[in-house]
């Protein structure tokens, strides 16, 4: 592509600069062909010329696009250059705050000088499992790489770790130690992962020191092997170690120290232990002041060596040999303090009694006098003779620190020899993984022989990384089937050739060293002479003879000649060490001896145990080791070297290179001159500049389709990919060399990405602009419009103002005038008022008057009317009276006479017999017209009775009137008398009132004047106290708010500290269910550690003899002698392991060892308790039998009389009862009561239940007294738990005298034979409460026979009363059948029914005149009569249609067995209308009472049919949910039963370990332990239901009640099957968790389910073939289906819905966990298109919790962190504000997640914008104040506590019926 096309105007480029390296700047206009300059701008807009080389015309490196900067992956940007490499580590660095970054197959680390939290537990977890590509670069992601590389290809592995001191190589290497520890764990008990971390602090002590670059430098290098078994677990470890610095043993620089070691001791030299080391301060001490830096910042060398201490004891160095260490080195720091003075010029002395060498000498074992002889003097031997030379002060200075150094380093390799001894084991290794932690490119001011070898070192391996680089490079191209050319890349083989090669520096310096008179110039003669003039990579410095410059692949390092020789040789006196030989001190000779012995270069002896060996062997014993102790320092690191190389060639390299950012060792620094020093040193750029050579971008069609979709038209879109990409390709690119089609990718040429970005950001360029404008249309014409309507609404409003204000004006004019006419007329009418009232009183007083006198006249008059009409009246009276006397008597004389004649007529026409006859004859005449005539007379008499009737009425009538009348004119004479006498009086009261006004008239002037100012002070003082009552009620107003305010904060802190409280209790509730749940989780995993123990010591073959494991969650309602059998068993496991644990570490057997004495301890305690208890139960015991005795004999006696008196009434009820049933029977065999009446029916059933009633209650009796007398036997067994309420239970339901008395007397019997034997009863005493409730239970049966006596005496009343009424409704029914059958068959049943409305209508008529309320509650009674008689007869329906399907099976049945002609007999009416007798009922036999009986030998079976071999598929399908846990329930209610207690006991216990058995073998199986969590809950659920205790009865039916366990308390065991389901919930979810894993992440993160929102950017080779497994793609669909299945698997198990709801709570929080794990660990999931895609797939999962009915029950909270995240990804990042609505809105997210999200967000398109630093830094501020864990990520293995809700079931036992496919005949149903 033309530079014309790529150096345009707005282009951006990096030009060098002295400063910053390079730095970045803008073309200002187009770049022509033929330029000599450029015109830049820079970015802080100065304008400069940058010229042009006029030879190479070579064009400053363009910069990548926005979009790519920040990448995970070097290897992704487009432009691959050393600017572009600097610029995005810096980035990554400085704004990030990310430290690693991928270069290929490189993991740059950059050391931030800061403690990160991103090495914890949680994140090894999230990178385990991971391809390398798909999450952030982190040295995790390297480390299991390695590790699944090299289970994946059986191929040894190997971490390169390299980088300047300082630089954070031994931490690298350190955490990924800790990760293969973490993620393989290891195969036994010795815990070898532990000792090879151990093996970090114990080397940091004693070979890292402070440095000027690093307070924690190695000194030395080192290769870890870490060995694994087939299984891929640590196994063992082994360490070899290069080129310690010995010298700084004996010299440091300024502001460095010795090894840490050093500093340690001296500071804990006041410890108890330690003052025989006679040390103090480290200034004291020459070896450990010269760098005069003692103390590093931040660190304790107290707890440092503490630390140091518990690793060597972890590593197996006991007490004793770290007591020795220590005296060696405290020796060593006593004999750096020896002086040594100058005797004379050619020798020196050491004073005597010097201190510092007699504690050496003593320390060491030595004599004082012959180490101060040899520190001053050698032995020289010739040929014949030996002398004996004097050492001047400057050689024995020499002489004592070389000796100080040799003394150290043999103590190095003896540490380093025994910690390997300690990391070996006995397992043959299958494969190892390396970790190499070495020394970088080092170059100084004065660089001497360590630089020189840390350089040849860093050579080989650039070398074996370059050959590494391009193989991977040449295997990609010819995998996609690229045609490719050689790329040429720079080899360092010329420079090693250099130095190792013959004649090379390295032989040229032995050579020297061999010389009797060699020395450092004569070698740099040799030097100069033979390399000078042959080789270009060796030079001479111009101003020096004794120094030589060599030409490395990082730079020219210069190195000085002097001491070259010294360090090579490596020489030490010999008498000196021949004197340390023979020293006293054991741990000094093995340390000096071992140099007899073969050894390699660093002083390690080969191990056994198949673990492949990589050190040096002897061939020929002590001559070849002689000789190998003869090699020079150069030789053995040479040979050590190539070693190293054959080992990592023969392994597969992954590599890290540490860079350190600044020298200051500022946190978070960056300086770009140290970084690009190291960058080319450490070889991330050759590896860049052989990426660049070839085809550095690599996209896949799909990425690439997806990408530059924007690029395409619709006609250019192809079914196939691949074509698709191809045309538009060559459409876009048109120089084919610039990319190629491979098999699954597309290769471009540096460059090109970054060309096809610009296309694409053109592209959607003008498509913003062509939005943006018509945006900004639509919203210039809403505003306009919106601008437009404001304008109407105000003229509107404004409008509308001017006429209501008009309106206003008007209408206040038309109100003045008419209130001016309205008060003018109130006053007016006022004045009318007044004048009308005046004339108005004196024309009454005038008209009063008048009207008085005029009344006193009529009165007068009427008064003499009155008395004249009176007295005339009484005068005729009196006259007619006389005459009416007169006449009477006169009438009376002369009617006497009259009659006294005619009776004597009579009497003689009586005595005759004629005149009889003839009145006789005229007799019926007469009659008939005294008839007649009497008619007439009573018709005449009722009409003058009307008419009298009539006049009466009107006569009172007119009398009230007149009386009314009357009343009237004498209150109306009263009145008028009244007022004349008023008229007068009130003539003179007006004359006084006259005078008294003028007087008043005085007086109300002076109270007016004296008002007037009493009105003006009233008002004064009135507006005072209003003003007063203001601010009293402002005060009162204030304060009642004051009040209202304190009350609500009070009400809502009250609120609030219970809402707390609350929120606390429950917090603490379900930690402590999560730590009972995570020790039971520990439990199991323990219980699983032992059988793999087990299982091991059977493939050993080691015989165990009678070992067998129990369940360790056996409840402790076991007897004594499953106590000691598990105790036997621990003894004979001991003694069969016995062999192994041999061979094996010893921890176990302590650990068993100590064990075994805490049980011994623990059942001598039970002991010790058990006897106490008898004791105490003793002396309770003999108490209660004395007072027992006393009142036995009273109670007796009362017993048996109520006995009898009880046994008389129930006697006498029978004989009542009986008489009854008689007299029905009789009734109705006279006919008097049909037999197929209701109310018969009613009596009938009655006594047909009564008589049930008895013969229950006798059967009950029976039951009881075999359970009492069987109860002697079961209390000779100490084991049986029998709660004493079965007696109260079973002795309440005794109803007969006679049976109760039996009852007593069998337990008497009992109780008297079980006396001898009380020793032997349980310890709660149980004979006391049998006898208790005994006694309770005999009051209660008398109270309940007395309350059944009453109410059999009212049910025998109420029942004659209705038999009495059943007879007399019986008559009227027989009477009125015999009307109605005289009938005509049509009008019966019109005359049934008009009786009927007769009858209730007098019924009504009757109650309605008796009581109206009553007749009410009568009307209610009958509804509910005829509801309850509509419920009896639905029932009675039912009953009817079951026997009538039961009739036709009988019928059938009797059909085919020829009885046919029998039934034809009968008819169905002869049937139905047979009389009922009530008499000889037979009892209906007993129902199945739910319980399932089992041979004691075909448990197995059950066991192995039922739960072992069991299909859980089938049994969900086709049978009812929990059989198998009805199953064994009903079994175990049999034993219950049967009061088998050791049948109870082995059930559970058979039942529980077959369950751990079948999900110890399918446990990864979800469906068998979803089936079995819901039967162990159903079971467990059942065992609460059918316990006997109330709280769980509640919902049982009285069935239910009956099946109730009766004779044990398995209370315990319901507390060990509530484990047993937590372990299976807690297997559940593993399970789950194990299945939904790999979906999490592909299907909530990376399938894009809104197609086209995201873009993909380059991934570079982050995602290589090697680390891709061959998976499929999982979508969000995918999820929803597992979980669908998960569900429908649980429902169709019959998995209670409360344990569901919790399995689905935590099926989020996994989700969400995982997701948000995985969003935080990848930067190139945080942008704005991955937000919505993770908001839509949170939506969907919504919506399936709201399908499934699952919403209010917390599992979508546990999503709401990843929807914060979500939420966190799409809202501005800019001002103030946004920062405000992230801190509220973030509240489930930390701090350090809010942080690391900021971090990552990586915009997609070149549109969005990278979230500022001092945005994040807003963020943080506003943030600190949170309290909150500092943990980034969440805790992907946090369960929630389960509970399991108690669900009773409604399923009766006795309908259960057992199908035939599960193979359980030998059942029987009881």
């Amino acid at each position: 592509m033309a530079a014309s096309e790529l150096y345009t105007k707005r282009a951006r480029v990096w030009i060098p600069d002295a400063e910053e390296v390079w730095k970045s700047a803008e073309l200002n206009k187009d770049y022509k062909n033929g330029d000599a300059s450029l015109q830049l701008m820079l970015e802080d807009g100065t304008n400069i010329e940058h010229k042009l080389d006029p030879k190479t015309k070579n064009l400053p490196y363009l910069r990548n696009p926005d979009i790519l900067v920040g990448e995970n992956d070097l290897t992704a940007l487009s432009y691959l250059h050393e600017p572009a490499v600097l610029h995005n580590l810096k980035v990554r660095f400085m704004d990030s705050k990310l430290i690693y970054t991928y270069c290929g197959i490189v993991l740059v680390a950059i050391n931030p000088y800061e403690t990160l939290g991103i090495y914890g537990s949680d994140i090894i977890n999230a990178y385990s499992g991971q391809n390398m590509g798909d999450m952030d670069p982190h040295i995790f992601a390297v480390a299991e790489e390695a590790y699944k590389q090299m289970a994946r290809d059986e191929r040894n592995q190997s971490i390169i770790v390299s980088g300047e001191s300082g630089a954070g190589k031994t931490v690298s290497a350190k955490y990924a130690m800790r990760y293969f520890a973490t993620v393989s764990g290891s195969t036994s008990e010795a815990n070898v992962e532990q000792k090879v971390l151990a093996s970090n602090p114990i080397m940091e002590a004693i070979g890292n020191a402070k440095t000027t670059r690093n307070d924690n430098s190695s000194r030395f290098g080192k290769y870890i092997e870490i060995g694994f078994d087939t299984r891929y677990r640590i196994i063992g470890a082994n360490m070899r170690t290069y080129l310690l610095e010995k010298s700084r043993v004996v010299f440091q620089a300024d502001e460095e120290r010795n090894y840490h070691i050093f500093y340690q001791l001296c500071a804990s030299s006041h410890l108890p232990e330690f003052k025989m080391l006679k040390l103090s301060s480290a200034n004291d001490f020459l070896y450990t002041r010269q760098g005069r830096s003692p103390v590093i910042d931040g660190v304790d060398d107290t707890k440092e060596l503490s630390s140091t201490r518990k690793a060597f004891t972890l590593l197996g160095i006991n007490e004793s040999n770290q007591m020795g260490l220590f005296q060696v080195l405290a020796a060593i720091l006593h004999l750096g303090n020896v002086e040594i003075k100058d005797r004379d010029s050619d020798s020196s002395i050491i004073p005597p009694n010097n201190g510092h060498l007699t504690a050496f000498c003593d320390l060491v074992g030595v004599t004082y006098q012959d180490m101060s002889q040899w520190l001053c003097h050698r032995k020289l031997k010739t040929a014949t003779e030996t002398y004996i030379k004097t050492l001047p002060r400057l050689q024995a200075t020499n002489a004592r620190d070389a000796l100080s150094k040799h003394i150290y380093a043999k103590l190095f390799n003896w540490i380093v020899e025994h910690v390997n001894k300690a990391l070996i084991t006995n397992f043959k290794q299958h494969s190892f993984i390396g970790v190499l932690d070495i020394y970088g490119f080092e170059t100084f001011e004065i660089n001497s022989f360590e630089q020189f070898c840390i350089n040849y070192a860093n050579e080989k391996l650039q070398q074996q990384f370059n050959m590494h680089v391009f193989k991977l490079e040449q295997e990609e191209y010819m995998k996609e089937q690229i045609p490719w050319t050689l790329i040429d890349f720079y080899d360092n083989q010329p420079c090693i050739n250099l130095i190792e090669a013959k004649m090379g520096i390295l032989d040229l310096l032995d050579e020297e060293c061999k010389m009797p008179k060699g020395s450092d110039d004569s070698w740099a003669q040799k030097l100069y002479n033979t390399h000078l003039k042959t080789c270009s990579l060796f030079e001479k410095p111009r101003m020096s003879n004794r120094a030589f410059i060599i030409q490395h692949f990082a730079d020219k390092v210069e190195y000085q000649c002097e001491g070259f020789l010294e360090k090579n040789k490596d020489t030490v006196n010999e008498e000196q060490i021949n004197v340390l030989k023979a020293s006293k001190f054991p741990l000094l000779v093995e340390l000096f001896h071992d140099g007899e012995k073969a050894i390699s270069p660093t002083g390690q002896v080969p191990g056994t145990g198949g673990r492949t060996r990589l050190s040096i062997k002897p061939e020929k014993g002590r001559e070849k080791s002689s000789k190998e102790h003869k090699k020079t320092v150069g030789c053995q690191f040479r040979n050590s070297l190539q070693m190293l190389m054959e080992t990592l060639n023969a392994t597969t390299p992954h590599y890290v290179r540490c860079i350190k950012p600044n020298d200051f060792k500022l946190a978070f620094s960056f300086d770009p001159k140290r970084a690009v020093q190291q960058l080319r040193a450490c070889g991330v750029l050759e590896t860049i500049r052989i990426s660049a050579a070839g085809f550095p971008s690599r996209w896949t069609y799909q990425e690439f389709f997806s990408r530059y979709r924007v690029l395409m038209k619709q006609k250019d879109v192809l079914p196939d990919r691949r074509l698709t990409c191809r045309n538009v390709l060559e459409h876009l690119v048109q120089d084919q060399d610039k990319y190629q089609f491979g098999k699954t990718k597309i290769f471009f040429r540096a460059g090109q990405v970054a060309y096809l970005e610009k296309l694409r950001a053109e592209k959607l360029r003008a498509a913003c602009i062509r939005i943006q404008k018509t945006i900004r249309c639509w919203l210039a014409r809403k505003k306009y419009l919106r601008k437009r309507s404001a304008a109407i609404t105000i003229q509107r409003f404004t409008r509308g103002h001017q006429a209501r204000r008009l309106a206003k004006f008007m209408r206040r004019t038309q109100a003045a005038t008419t209130i001016q006419k309205y008060q003018r007329m109130c006053v007016e009418k006022k004045r009318y008022r007044q004048k009308q009232a005046a004339a108005l009183v004196m024309q009454t007083i005038l008209r009063a008057y008048m009207a008085r006198q005029k009344y006193r006249a009529l009165l007068r008059e009427s008064k003499v009317v009155i008395i004249q009409k009176r007295v005339r009246g009484w005068l005729a009276r009196c006259w007619y009276k006389r005459c009416l006397v007169s006449l009477v008597y006169l009438q009376c004389c002369f009617r006497r006479m009259k009659a006294r004649r005619e009776l004597k007529k009579l009497k003689i026409e009586a005595r005759s017999v004629e005149h009889f006859k003839k009145l006789n004859k005229g007799m019926e005449n007469k009659i008939m017209q005294l008839q007649r005539k009497l008619d007439e007379q009573n018709k005449e008499n009722r009409l003058v009775n009307e008419r009298l009737a009539g006049l009466e009425n009107t006569y009172t009538t007119e009398s009230e009137r007149m009386r009314g009348e009357l009343s009237r004119l004498r209150g109306a004479e009263e009145d008028a008398k009244n007022k004349g006498h008023q008229v007068t009086s009130l003539l003179e009261e007006l004359e006084k009132l006259r005078k008294e006004l003028s007087s008043t008239q005085k007086e109300k002037k002076t109270i007016e004047d004296w008002a007037q100012n009493y009105r003006s002070e009233m008002e004064k003082m009135v507006s005072e106290l209003k003003d007063q009552n203001g601010s009293l009620k402002k005060e009162k107003d204030d304060l009642n708010r004051l009040i209202q305010e304190q009350s609500q904060q009070m009400t809502e802190k009250m609120a609030r500290a219970i809402l707390e409280e609350t929120q606390q209790l429950k917090t603490d509730l379900n930690e402590e269910r999560s730590r009972y749940q995570n020790l039971l989780t520990e439990h199991l995993r323990l219980e699983e550690k032992y059988d793999d123990l087990k299982e091991e010591m059977v493939s050993s073959n080691v015989p165990k003899a009678g070992h067998r494991r129990r369940d360790s969650t056996h409840s402790s309602n076991g007897s004594e002698y499953t106590y000691n059998s598990e105790y036997a068993e621990l003894e004979d496991g001991s003694r069969a392991a016995e062999d192994v644990t041999r061979g094996m570490d010893t921890s176990l057997t302590l650990k068993l060892q100590k064990r075994l004495t805490e049980l011994e301890q623990e059942k001598q305690s039970l002991r010790n308790e058990l006897e106490n208890k008898e004791d105490q139960f003793q002396r309770a015991r003999a108490r209660d039998d004395v007072e027992f005795k006393k009142a036995r004999g009273a109670e007796l006696e009362y017993e048996s009389l109520k006995r009898q008196e009880l046994e008389s009434e129930n006697k006498k009820l029978r004989h009542d009862l009986k008489e009854i049933r008689q007299s029905l029977v009789g009734n109705a065999a006279t006919g008097a009561g049909a037999p197929g009446s209701p109310a018969y029916k009613v009596v009938l059933e009655q006594l047909n239940a009564s008589c049930e009633e008895l013969e229950v209650r006798k059967e009950e009796v029976l039951i009881l007294r075999s359970q009492l007398v069987s109860q002697k036997e079961a209390m000779h067994h100490k084991e049986t738990m029998t709660e004493p309420s079965v007696y109260v239970e079973d002795v309440s339901k005794l109803k007969d005298a006679g049976e109760l008395k039996q009852a007593y007397v069998g337990l008497k019997d009992t109780n008297r034979s079980a006396a001898p034997d009380f020793h032997k009863l349980n310890e709660d005493g149980e004979l006391w409460l049998v006898n208790q409730g005994l006694k309770e239970t005999i009051r209660l049966l008398e109270h309940q026979l007395q309350t059944q006596r009453r109410g059999y005496d009212s049910e025998v009343e109420s029942l004659r009363g209705e038999l009495q009424n059943v007879k007399e409704e019986n008559n009227r029914q027989q009477q009125l059948l015999a009307q109605n059958l005289q009938l005509p068959p049509e009008a019966r049943i019109e005359a049934s029914l008009q009786h009927e409305i007769t009858r209730l209508t007098n019924e009504n008529l009757e109650l309605l005149a008796e009581d109206p309320t009553a007749s009410r509650e009568a009307r209610v009674i009958i509804l509910r009569r005829m509801v309850d008689l509509m419920e009896q007869l639905e029932k009675q329906d039912r009953t009817i249609r079951k026997l009538k399907k039961q009739l036709k099976v009988y019928s059938k049945r009797i059909g085919e067995m020829g009885a046919g002609q029998t039934e034809g007999q009968t008819s169905p009416g002869q049937m139905v209308d047979e009389p009922i007798h009530p008499v000889n009922i037979p009892r209906r036999e007993k129902d199945f009472q739910g319980m399932l009986e089992y041979n004691k030998e075909d448990e197995l079976k059950l066991v192995k049919n039922l739960i072992l071999e069991l299909k859980p598929r089938g049994v969900a399908v086709n049978l009812i949910p929990g059989l198998p846990a009805y199953i064994l329930f009903m079994c175990l209610r049999h034993a219950d039963y049967v009061n088998d207690d050791q049948k109870v006991r082995t059930l559970l216990t058979s039942t529980i370990n077959s369950i751990k058995k079948i999900l110890k073998k399918r446990g990864d199986d979800f469906e068998t332990v979803s089936f079995w969590l819901s039967n162990t809950c159903r079971f467990l659920h059942c065992l609460k239901q059918y316990s006997g205790d109330e709280a769980f009865m509640k919902h049982n039916s009285p069935r239910q009640n009956e099946h109730c366990l009766s004779n044990f308390d398995l209370a315990e065991y319901r507390q060990v099957i509530s484990d047993l389901a937590i372990q299976i919930y807690q297997q559940l979810i593993k399970c789950m968790e194990n299945i939904l894993q790999p979906m999490i992440v592909s299907g909530m993160l990376e399938h894009e389910t809104i197609q086209g929102v995201s873009g993909v950017k380059p991934t570079g080779l982050r995602k290589r073939t090697s680390s891709i497994a061959d998976e499929g793609t999982y979508t969000l669909d995918s999820i929803l289906r597992q979980l669908s299945a998960f569900h429908s698997t649980m429902c169709q198990h019959g998995t209670d819905p409360e344990l569901i709801k919790q399995v689905v709570k935590q099926q989020f929080y996994i989700i969400g966990a995982v997701t948000l794990n995985n969003l935080l660990l990848r930067k190139d999931m945080c942008s704005w298109s991955k937000g919505m895609q993770i908001r839509y797939n949170v939506s969907q999962l919504e919506e399936w919790l709201r399908d499934k009915g699952l919403m209010t029950f917390g599992a979508k909270e546990t999503l709401e962190p990843l929807i914060q995240a979500a939420q966190l990804l799409q809202v501005k990042k800019k001002t103030d504000e946004d920062a405000d609505a992230i801190c509220s809105m973030c509240l489930g997210l930390t701090t350090a997640q809010i942080v690391k999200v900021l971090n990552l967000y990586t915009p997609v398109n070149e549109f969005e914008e990278r979230v500022s630093v001092s945005f994040i830094r807003t963020i943080q501020t506003r943030l600190r104040d949170r309290c909150e864990s500092p943990q980034l990520l969440m805790d992907t293995k946090m369960i929630y506590p389960v509970t399991f809700p108690f669900s009773p079931s409604s399923l009766a036992l006795e309908t259960i019926q057992i199908p035939s496919s599960l193979n359980l005949a030998f059942l029987t149903r009881v």
